[in-house]
């Protein structure tokens, strides 16, 4: 049990924050990212319109969704967030280019969708909010 629970809080922590970050990179231009105008022109050249407030938007959607996730607060809440941000890449970007991460494909945004959902369905274990509430 206590194996299990470790190993979830290492799941979520991993996947939560590294979702957090690319938010942050879309909402304030960190770690490398291009903030709200450089990721807005990108989401205009793809149809996403009008393009800064879509970023601005999915940006929260994945700091939200990736706190709580890592947090394990309302769990199932922060991986739908997660699992929609990744629809909307699939579907957006990364479906037309097939399966493979190494092609610019959809491998690896189906694996975080698995890896949320699989958290969801599981429950975020004893090393988290949703345990202490």
């Amino acid at each position: 049990m206590l194996a299990m629970a470790l190993g979830l809080l290492i799941i979520r922590l991993f996947v939560g924050l590294a979702i957090a970050a690319h938010g942050s990179q879309k909402v304030f231009g960190w770690f490398g990212g291009y903030g709200p105008k450089g990721t807005g022109g990108f989401f205009e050249s793809i149809g996403i319109k009008p393009g800064v407030m879509m970023a601005v938007l999915a940006g929260l959607a994945e700091i939200i969704g990736g706190l709580l996730f890592a947090a394990g607060l309302w769990t199932s809440v922060g991986a739908a967030l997660i699992v929609l941000i990744m629809l909307g890449a699939i579907f957006k970007v990364h479906g037309k280019n097939g399966f493979w991460v190494t092609s610019n494909g959809y491998e690896f945004n189906l694996f975080l969708i698995v890896v949320a959902i699989g958290v969801a369905l599981i429950g975020a274990g004893a090393y988290s909010i949703d345990a202490l509430l």
